[in-house]
């Protein structure tokens, strides 16, 4: 399947671009949607509660690793592709227990 890079006119402020696939769906959107069901799925009836932190979490951590791995440890250039201060990542990698690593 053909993806592309486009603008993403939403974007407040600062330039942003988004892969977007031939199809037009976004490919992490679905990826996260499709996660999303399958825990609704699997929870079998069960009551679902705090679903917004649990997202939070389980997205970040992955997320500040990566992104700081891709920057080689440079938490400058990992706090600008993240849109955030070096001091505000500093802070998110201590509380998941990722600072000095």
């Amino acid at each position: 399947m053909t993806t592309a890079i486009k603008d993403d006119e939403s974007a407040p402020a600062a330039h942003h671009l988004r892969v977007i696939q031939a199809d037009g769906t976004d490919p992490l959107a679905k990826c996260v949607a499709d996660a999303l069901e399958t825990y609704l799925r699997n929870m079998d009836g069960h009551a679902v509660s705090d679903l917004y932190r649990l997202v939070i979490e389980e997205v970040e951590r992955p997320l500040f690793e990566t992104i700081v791995r891709h920057a080689n440890g440079n938490l400058t250039q990992a706090a600008r592709m993240l849109g955030l201060t070096r001091s505000t990542l500093r802070k998110r990698l201590t509380d998941y227990g990722l600072a000095g690593r």
